[in-house]
């Protein structure tokens, strides 16, 4: 086993190097499912190391160190690499040289860590009880995301993880701390779309039409009875909705009104249960004000669920490694994941890396979104000490 010292010290040493690599990365941002040049980088760096690399569902990477022991385990690491269509605001002379695209979410801060725990791996491979498989994935941001289509495409057929690790920013917590969850970590995520039809006309004379504005008024306001009285009580859940479109007039009720909205939970049956009950609520809301509603309900990213024994010893060697004063315990979180996909098929463990410097971080899908660069030093270490000891 290596001694913790001496992977620190390595990884400070390795600290101005990955900087640069970040700085690219974020200079270079693509949006989802189109992460050519960013891919060509992470190959660009596997082999220069001398790792094993092959393409994935187009714009993915996924690379192989081997142990060289016989009969080794397979241990997987993951890394997002999709950008946003936010607009940068930084200001900082590495910003987005992409308009209206920036990474946003730190994925080039996760590719960094992952490409910075790769070569420690290599440095220490004599120590390595397991095989390491690296998954740079694309398209975590959008339906129906890089993961599945991973899966799909077959990669796990040939590679049997027996855990599963990825890590993720988070601006509100400090750099050089780490944050934990056993158990459900992050919720299932769903869109909805509906759309109110009848006939619209003249609105001084609605006993002529079919309001569509007040049937679609009253199915988002009923709706919430899902959630406040149908939710079982220990399971949370939220139902929003963000768009309203009535495109009529001061006088005029429209033929059509649009809604789009999202369901965020975390127990399977009861999401099921809920996708009906808003099939149901907003069919039967529609038909009483005399209008139809058209219900489309987009499946998003499963439950994010924290394999308990693995999380356990996960804070537990960190501790060792960084104290124990470096690990926070994490609440639930409404937003979703796409690594859950992965959670589902192999024990695993998706933590957050604290990137909150000095003067704070910002926040996460903003544009300005600033992330303390010395957290590369504590992620890439983290990945590759708990690649070791698992």
């Amino acid at each position: 086993m290596v001694d913790g010292m001496q992977l620190q010290e390595a990884g400070k040493q390795l600290l101005s190097d990955l900087k640069t690599l970040r700085r690219n990365l974020h200079q270079n941002p693509e949006l989802s499912f189109q992460e050519i040049n960013t891919s060509a980088i992470i190959k660009e760096r596997l082999t220069l190391l001398g790792i094993e690399n092959h393409p994935i569902v187009g714009t993915g990477v996924y690379g192989l160190i081997r142990c060289g022991k016989p009969n080794a385990d397979l241990i997987a690491l993951r890394a997002d690499m999709d950008a946003l269509p936010v607009t940068e605001a930084t200001g900082l002379p590495f910003a987005s040289k992409q308009a209206g695209v920036m990474h946003a979410c730190g994925h080039d801060m996760h590719m960094t860590c992952l490409l910075g725990a790769a070569e420690l791996l290599l440095k220490f491979r004599a120590q390595l009880s397991n095989d390491i498989l690296l998954v740079f994935q694309p398209a975590e941001e959008v339906l129906p995301g890089g993961a599945i289509k991973i899966i799909e495409e077959g990669l796990f057929d040939r590679f049997k993880p027996k855990a599963f690790l990825a890590l993720h920013v988070d601006p509100d917590i400090p750099t050089g701390k780490f944050g934990f969850r056993p158990g459900r970590y992050m919720a299932s995520g769903d869109e909805i779309y509906l759309r109110v039809h009848g006939k619209g006309g003249h609105a001084a004379m609605p006993h002529r039409l079919t309001d569509t504005v007040l049937a679609a008024s009253e199915i988002i306001v009923s709706l919430q009875q899902i959630v406040s009285r149908k939710a079982p009580a220990g399971i949370p859940t939220v139902l929003s909705f963000g768009r309203f479109i009535a495109d009529g007039a001061t006088n005029v009720i429209p033929d059509e009104v649009f809604l789009s909205g999202t369901f965020r939970t975390f127990d399977e049956p009861w999401r099921n249960q809920a996708h009906t009950l808003i099939r149901e609520v907003a069919s039967n809301i529609a038909k009483a004000h005399g209008a139809e509603c058209s219900i489309e309900i987009k499946p998003g990213y499963p439950c994010l669920y924290n394999d308990h024994e693995l999380t356990d010893l996960s804070t537990t060697t960190l501790a060792t490694l960084f104290g124990p004063e470096s690990i926070v315990a994490l609440d639930i979180r409404m937003t979703t994941e796409d690594f859950a996909h992965y959670a589902q098929l192999f024990p695993s463990v998706f933590f957050r890396l604290g990137v909150a410097g000095e003067k704070g971080a910002g926040r996460l899908h903003a544009g300005n979104f600033q992330p303390d660069e010395e957290a590369i030093f504590y992620g890439s270490t983290s990945i590759a000490w708990l690649a070791m000891v698992w």
